[in-house]
């Protein structure tokens, strides 16, 4: 029988947690794990067993796990990715890729000169909802696509948030949901030229964010668009897309464990709708099979950092654009 792979999964908040437990259902993993704080490690544990725990970062690379899986806070991502990699240690990071485009950057370089695996953790790209608006899109059903438009809006973030950093991090939603523009850039493959964003602080609610509001508009060279919604104010929450196309559109409504997509087409004045059921849970293992495998060479990897720094430099300029009230462009070299 063959070895099992050793990783360590480092920062064990909710999402942290998940990872953990879901990996500790693979036979081929054997998991690992770091957090500062010992609460979190006893949680994780009474559910998964007795395992392997580390009394800090350095230590965890020192122990040489094959790869890590990073779910600390934002702000360490990049320092923490770097450093496993230049430990030879491949690595999952996730999301957002880093809070600063300069950053990201470094990250980016740091993997392709030690030649390991990074790869963000952007779990959408699994969402069998989702992925049905990339087979409709890939199949040309709705025509060349024109505009995109995503709406996030979860109070419930707030609420279940264990250290409630959204209220200190200044943008924190903005880099939360750095889902929607790299959602966008996976459908198309297209990165905007150019970003604006106006945002607020607004409602008279017990739990907020700085800016718990942002409305992002992203224009590209093809002449295509694309807007993001995002609030922490709605509650129950909502997450929509509308993709509009010379031949057609699809709408996509996301409930709990479901979601309604519709398409509809000009050549014959339709529409017609499905459900389509999914498990978070299962999104995860998808996620952490992908990772293996590429790890493995068996699959090319999804969301490396090539791809996935689009994303960081939309949001750092949506973020730069709502500070400025100006339009802001992102050059060439932003995922080169």
């Amino acid at each position: 029988m063959a070895l099992r792979k050793r990783i360590a999964v480092i920062g064990l908040g909710s999402i942290g947690r998940r990872h953990a437990r879901l990996l500790a259902d693979r036979d081929d993993i054997e998991v690992e794990l770091f957090d500062p704080n010992a609460a979190n490690i006893g949680i994780i544990c009474g559910e998964i067993g007795s395992v392997k725990v580390y009394a800090s970062f350095e230590e965890t690379l020192k122990g040489k796990p094959d790869m890590v899986l990073i779910a600390t806070p934002h702000a360490l991502h990049a320092r923490q990715v770097m450093a496993a990699l230049e430990s030879g240690i491949d690595t999952l990071c996730e999301k957002p890729m880093s809070d600063r485009l300069d950053d990201a950057r470094k990250m980016k370089e740091a993997a392709e000169r030690t030649g390991k695996m990074l790869v963000i953790g952007f779990n959408l790209h699994f969402h069998p909802c989702l992925a049905a608006v990339k087979k409709a899109l890939n199949a040309g059903t709705v025509g060349r696509v024109l505009h995109l438009h995503a709406r996030v809006g979860t109070y419930g973030t707030l609420v279940n948030s264990g250290s409630r950093y959204q209220a200190e991090a200044e943008g924190a939603l903005i880099m939360d949901y750095a889902h929607q523009p790299d959602i966008f850039y996976w459908l198309t493959r297209e990165t905007p030229e150019y970003v604006y964003a106006s945002a607020a602080q607004t409602g008279d609610l017990p739990l907020s964010s700085n800016p718990n509001i942002i409305m992002m508009n992203c224009e590209y060279a093809s002449g295509m668009l694309a807007s993001i919604h995002l609030n922490y104010i709605q509650e129950p929450g909502r997450h929509a897309y509308e993709i509009v196309g010379s031949d057609g559109w699809l709408a996509l409504d996301i409930q709990a464990d479901r979601g309604i997509l519709t398409v509809g087409t000009r050549k014959d004045a339709a529409t017609r709708s499905e459900t389509i059921t999914f498990a978070r849970d299962e999104m995860y293992r998808e996620e952490h099979r992908a990772f293996i495998d590429a790890v493995a060479g068996r699959c090319a990897p999804e969301s490396p950092a090539a791809s996935a720094i689009v994303s960081v430099a939309v949001c750092a300029a949506a973020f730069r654009s709502w500070k400025t009230h100006e339009r802001v462009r992102i050059t060439p070299q932003t995922n080169n």
